[in-house]
């Protein structure tokens, strides 16, 4: 396993629509264990392939559980209800912006070896699902955006929603 190099805002790459994967081979296999990777590192919840520079329908989405799932070819096929709340991109480090998102999502995927499958999320696993599968269409959440919260907006927000403030200070420095 390696750690990929993260593609920002601006890189063409994340405007392109991904081809789907057909091969569920060793490279599969080392793209998905080097993104999981990568995502752990950058304590990400989600990253698409295109995130790191390829141009195939892949992603990994960290769920409510804590594990890492797997999404080859995934497409949404079911959403209900919605949820707005605040939403940042590894693309787009230190930016964040609120977006309105289904609150509950099922996608349809294969898995690393082409065994189709289905996988269902709530709120952040959902907002997960949407933000990442979005990538492969070469979308930005961005597009959604009114603007970017500043740090003082983005506080006041965790503070309503009942969030401890001060640990979420500590955890980014001091910073929000």
């Amino acid at each position: 396993m390696a750690l990929r190099k993260i593609v920002l805002q601006g890189d063409e790459i994340l405007t392109k629509v991904c081809r789907p994967v057909s091969n569920f081979d060793e490279r599969l296999h080392e793209l998905l264990d080097d993104m999981k990777e990568t995502l752990l590192q950058a304590n990400g919840v989600g990253l698409a392939a295109p995130q790191v520079g390829i141009l195939r329908r892949a992603v990994v989405v960290m769920n409510d559980e804590e594990e890492i799932l797997e999404l080859i070819n995934p497409e949404i096929i079911d959403a209900e209800g919605e949820q707005t709340g605040p939403e940042g991109c590894l693309s787009i480090p230190g930016k964040t912006g609120m977006v309105t998102r289904p609150e509950f999502v099922r996608v349809r995927a294969q898995d690393r070896d082409g065994n189709w499958f289905e996988a269902e999320g709530y709120d952040l696993t959902a907002r997960c699902f949407c933000h990442e599968l979005e990538h492969l269409d070469g979308h930005l959440y961005t597009e959604h955006i009114d603007h970017f919260l500043s740090d003082e907006e983005l506080l006041a927000y965790y503070k309503e929603q009942g969030y401890d403030v001060e640990e979420i200070e500590k955890e980014d420095g001091g910073e929000a």
